[in-house]
């Protein structure tokens, strides 16, 4: 499993940890990513997906993950998170 928000698009970034004598060793910064469920209304069931803690306030914020997919285009989107937006969309037609 990789290390990568698929709404936020954040990953591991490379850097340097510098002692006080100045001397660089590389170092991974990791995002914060964490185990998410959201209960997708228009499937009717909970959806679990591995985001970024930012990632996770967004789609709270938006009004749930419904509400956020819909809301953002599918070229912003990856992976699995692009799947489950395309079941949404078909469930929502199913249903109209």
């Amino acid at each position: 499993m990789a290390r990568y928000c698929e709404v936020m698009d954040k990953g591991v970034l490379s850097g340097n940890n510098v002692s006080h004598a100045k001397n660089k060793t590389r170092r991974k910064f990791l995002p914060n990513l964490q185990k998410a469920s959201f209960l997708s209304e228009r499937l009717g069931q909970v959806v679990q997906i591995r985001l970024s803690t930012r990632g996770i306030r967004t789609i709270e914020h938006n009004g749930g993950i419904d509400a956020f997919l819909t809301a953002t285009s599918s070229a912003k989107l990856s992976g699995k998170v692009l799947q489950l937006k395309k079941r949404i969309e078909r469930a929502a037609i199913k249903t109209a």
